[in-house]
């Protein structure tokens, strides 16, 4: 369950302040259209206030997106927010800049040929992992109709703790989604787990850069030699697209030697964020190919651009072209060393996290942030005091503080922790002063007689 307000319905109109508003603007309709026109000044000023009891971006270490960016990038993005990015013909320059930006991304993941990789701009990961999925099946399926064979019962296989985005894919594509169950021994997709779960059937396996519960890396390279094996010994040939929706803009410059990319040739699609570690606000996300041929030519439309053709593979149509230029002013902004310095930094501040929550007696850390640069945590063995984790969570809204109580997915839902994302914007001196409201919190919980109350309480403060 998540808060909710048990309190009556709002009014049905608005007060406005006399103090902006202009004759006549007393009162205004919450739920229909008002008659009249209202001054610039008032409409700002309602919303304005009514956002006054929005949580503090900044503070928010519940979600991997940007929260956090130059003033430079805002009056980027304040100038570019009229253009429509699949307008190609009438904003040539911006189609340019994103396959400038698709070319770059290709060449940091290691595509064999970084120019002629196929990939496309996306609202999100989630568009990304549609897209990646789309192809995934329609390859599947021209195979099996080339051989003679049905392609009415496909399957793709993932961990339990995939995102819901698959989940999703599953459902709105009719592929049967198959879950490598996580356990204590096993807390991300296996090899053997792989295994044990394809087919003749199987469109592809998702393994995960950067799992949403935890942070941690699941084992590209590994499955990809397993399934290589598997094709050696059987024929079976199962591709591996991988959702590096956090960790596609960490690991190139943390872990530049982790082979996860398309330097494993079976590997052939990655999606990423860019409103995540790609550092721009939200709104943008990518998917590159390996190759073209990785992408079915049914799946590609021919739009015109520049007096010729630009191919495009996109669920979404009209959508804002900002985000993209945000994304290129951080590649021209930051270019590798600015990365590796933004990404270690948060690194660090993690590192500082976790040391301080280790020091604490009720805590124990499960994931340090080695992989991403996120803090997890449960209550220690033997705990016995009058509070759990999601009152450890409401009591650190009180200042602010957005952090998150959940279990942990299926067959480790009994395990509740705690879960901080370090992003740009969380700096050291934030990290000590968050440590100490942690520390001031847990004395408040130790003196509890008896357990709070739970009704109403927050025991879901986001979703994976």
């Amino acid at each position: 369950m998540r808060y909710r307000r048990t309190s009556p319905r709002l009014p049905d109109e608005v007060a406005v302040n006399p103090l902006f508003a202009r004759l006549g603007e007393r009162r205004v309709p919450r739920y229909s259209l008002g008659t009249d026109e209202m001054l610039p000044e008032t409409a700002y000023q309602l919303i304005h206030d009514e956002i006054l009891l929005d949580g503090n971006a900044r503070q928010n270490l519940a979600t991997f997106v940007t929260t956090w960016m130059e003033r430079e990038a805002g009056e980027l993005y304040a100038e570019a927010a009229d253009k429509n990015i699949v307008d190609k013909d009438e904003y040539p320059l911006t189609a340019a800049i994103e396959n400038r930006c698709v070319h770059i991304i290709a060449n940091l993941w290691h595509a064999p040929d970084s120019h002629a990789a196929m990939g496309t701009s996306t609202v999100g990961s989630s568009e990304a992992c549609m897209l990646g999925g789309l192809a995934l099946k329609r390859r599947w399926q021209r195979a099996r109709a080339a051989e003679g064979k049905p392609a009415d019962r496909p399957n793709i296989v993932f961990s339990s703790a995939v995102q819901v985005v698959w989940e999703k894919f599953a459902n709105y594509w009719e592929v049967e989604p198959r879950y490598v169950p996580v356990t204590a021994d096993r807390p991300a997709l296996t090899p053997e787990g792989v295994l044990d779960a394809v087919d003749e059937n199987t469109i592809g396996v998702v393994a995960i850069l950067g799992v949403t519960y935890t942070g941690a890396y699941e084992p590209v390279a590994d499955i990809a030699a397993a399934l290589d094996d598997l094709h050696e010994r059987t024929g079976l040939d199962v591709p591996v697209h991988v959702d590096a929706a956090s960790g596609g803009f960490v690991a190139p410059f943390l872990h530049p030697t982790l082979r996860w990319d398309f330097r494993l040739n079976r590997v052939h699609s990655i999606n990423a964020s860019g409103h995540k570690y790609g550092l721009v606000y939200p709104g943008v996300g990518w998917a590159v190919w390996r190759t073209k041929e990785c992408v079915p030519e049914e799946l590609v439309f021919k739009v015109a651009y520049l007096g010729g053709e630009e191919s495009t593979f996109n669920l979404n149509f009209s959508r804002p072209g900002a985000q993209v230029l945000l994304q290129y002013y951080n590649f021209l902004r930051l270019g590798r060393r600015g990365f590796t310095r933004v990404q270690q930094a948060a690194y660090d501040v993690a590192e500082t996290i976790a040391h301080g929550l280790a020091a604490m007696k009720a805590f124990e850390v499960m994931y340090p942030g080695t992989d991403l640069p996120v803090v997890c945590w449960r209550l220690a063995d033997g705990h016995t005091g009058n509070w759990d984790l999601y009152d450890l969570s409401n009591r650190l809204r009180a200042r602010g503080w957005m952090v998150p109580a959940y279990p942990l997915p299926k067959n480790r839902e009994d395990v509740v922790v705690m879960r901080i994302v370090v992003r740009n914007g969380l700096s050291g001196d934030l990290a000590h002063l968050l440590l100490e409201d942690i520390a001031d919190a847990l004395k408040f919980l130790e003196r509890l007689r008896e357990r709070l109350p739970t009704e109403g309480r927050t025991t879901s403060s986001f979703h994976h």
